[in-house]
């Protein structure tokens, strides 16, 4: 079977069972491990002088790491790769985890600042309802990138061990990816790994949220609007969740009691919003993932 073959069982593996909670509350899962892969690491190199160099051999580690497991998981079969992609894979999960905060938000603020606080880095205390909001459906844009089209992307060009390169690599830049005095030199190559392995997968995604909304004729807008992002790549799919909801996102926002003002993503969009909103994003989510499911039906049928 081709890997757009195995792609598209995975997808739907995910899309019907999403996380298992029976399965994770007995063993951990993944993602866990390879955090605490990455704790291990950041914990015996991140020490001393010559820290962006041993950042860089962390950065090798995880990387040979991902390639290993890939290849053994890979000989074990078909049934094997299908069960570990869709595991890889979170289009269910982050469905979910966006709709509790619709949820949450038609009970009170209070339950949706709670809601949203469990997938956004951001201060959430001071919330109103419209913030609530902008952060779970830009959550929901950046996270269909980081957590669905771009494993499923890695899958495709490069079976398991790319798969899980891509999510060793991700996990490092979520955990040490930053610019605080302890992980700027040492996260410096994990991060900037990440960005060039989501620079595809990220246009993809703004593709696939633009296309089924007509907002593709907005392409150069939503490039205007991407540009403006302090990352290279999480501008392109929350700039096209913006115009294909026709809401305005980003704008100023709190990190560890400080405002920061970010620029208005589609700043003629509507800024007065609220769970039916994220219900639009939820609905651009399940498009985005079709038209990517599409892609690899149509890649399956012209390679086998």
């Amino acid at each position: 079977m081709t890997m757009a073959g195995l792609l598209i069982f995975a997808m739907v593996l995910d899309a019907i069972l999403g996380e298992p909670k029976w399965l994770w509350q007995r063993v951990p899962h993944p993602a866990v491990l390879m955090g605490r892969v990455v704790g291990w690491l950041d914990e015996r190199l991140n020490t001393g002088n010559g820290r962006k160099a041993k950042g860089i051999l962390a950065l090798l580690l995880l990387i040979l790491l991902g390639y290993l497991i890939g290849q053994i998981l890979a000989v074990f079969g078909p049934i094997a790769e299908i069960a570990t992609a869709a595991v890889l894979l979170a289009q269910r999960s982050l469905v979910q985890h966006v709709q509790k905060v619709a949820d949450g938000l038609r009970m009170s603020v209070q339950q949706g600042r709670r809601n949203v606080a469990m997938i956004v880095s951001r201060d959430t205390a001071a919330m109103d309802g419209p913030a609530v909001a902008r952060s779970a459906i830009e959550s929901a844009a950046e996270n269909l990138s980081d957590g669905v089209i771009a494993p499923a992307f890695w899958f495709l060009i490069g079976g398991l061990p790319g798969l899980l390169i891509y999510k060793f690599v991700n996990t490092a830049d979520s955990m040490i990816g930053y610019r605080t005095p302890r992980h700027e030199q040492f996260g410096w190559a994990a991060a900037r790994m990440d960005d060039l392995l989501n620079l595809v997968p990220a246009r993809l995604t703004a593709l696939f949220i633009a296309l089924p909304a007509g907002a593709v004729g907005q392409w150069r807008l939503i490039r205007s609007d991407a540009a403006q992002h302090k990352s290279p790549n999480a501008g392109w799919p929350e700039a096209a969740m913006a115009r294909a909801i026709d809401v305005a996102l980003a704008g100023p926002r709190t990190y560890d009691g400080v405002t920061q003002q970010f620029a208005w993503v589609h700043s003629a969009g509507s800024r007065n919003i609220g769970p039916i909103e994220i219900d639009a994003a939820i609905t651009r989510l399940w498009h985005a993932w079709a038209v990517m499911l599409g892609a690899a039906i149509l890649l399956c049928l012209l390679t086998s």
